[in-house]
């Protein structure tokens, strides 16, 4: 009996002793919020990089007088398409609706979300149309549906340049490209480019 004992105090032993040791091993968790000056950088596009390109071309856009209108009203954007034509598989809605946080926070455009390439992006514009013919729904609080046309259009492109430095390390670098149309006449009103270079092994792949 007390070596059974002796023998299940042991394996006690051992199993803390594994646990510690794995939880020491264990990679520790790190917060990280927009804006900090420690973020660390990958080889890929980050939130950061997003968070940069969309601040970049809003300000370079804003800069410009592009989107200013002398009659008290504000411009009516509709987001267009950004193509990725970049090795990396990229959320293009992400860099999108950054861009548009930043274009409203400006108070100098408002954006259509019941008018776009695909249709309604905010499906209850098509919906509330519907609950005229339903007999759930008071019908005088129903508003009259008005669509505003979109008078600005925003469309780009991501791409991807790779060069060798060395036999060890290569420079990626990611081009934002957008372009801002007047619909009234199909001229392009603004143009700008933001570009975010990284060092990398010469050996990665950024996917």
């Amino acid at each position: 009996m007390q070596r059974q004992g002796r023998i299940k105090l042991s394996q006690a032993v051992v199993l803390s002793l594994l646990v510690v040791l794995f939880a020491g091993c264990g990679s520790q968790t790190r917060l990280i919020r927009p804006g900090m000056s420690d973020v660390p950088t990958v080889e890929g596009l980050s939130n950061n990089d997003f968070e940069q390109a969309a601040s970049e071309v809003v300000q370079s856009m804003l800069r410009s007088g592009s989107i200013d209108r002398n009659d008290g009203k504000k411009n009516i954007l509709v987001i267009s398409s950004i193509l990725n034509d970049s090795m990396q598989r990229i959320d293009t809605d992400q860099l999108i609706k950054k861009i548009r946080i930043e274009l409203l926070q400006s108070g100098k455009v408002k954006t259509t979300t019941a008018i776009g390439l695909n249709g309604s992006e905010d499906v209850m514009n098509q919906k509330y149309s519907q609950l005229s013919s339903s007999k759930k729904v008071n019908k005088s609080t129903l508003v009259r549906q008005r669509f505003t046309a979109p008078n600005l259009s925003l469309s780009g492109r991501i791409f991807q340049k790779n060069n060798r430095i060395n036999s060890s390390l290569q420079l990626t670098e990611y081009y934002f490209q957008l372009t801002l149309t007047d619909l009234s006449d199909g001229l392009g009103v603004w143009e700008g480019e933001v570009a975010i270079g990284k060092e990398t092994s010469s050996n990665s792949v950024s996917w």
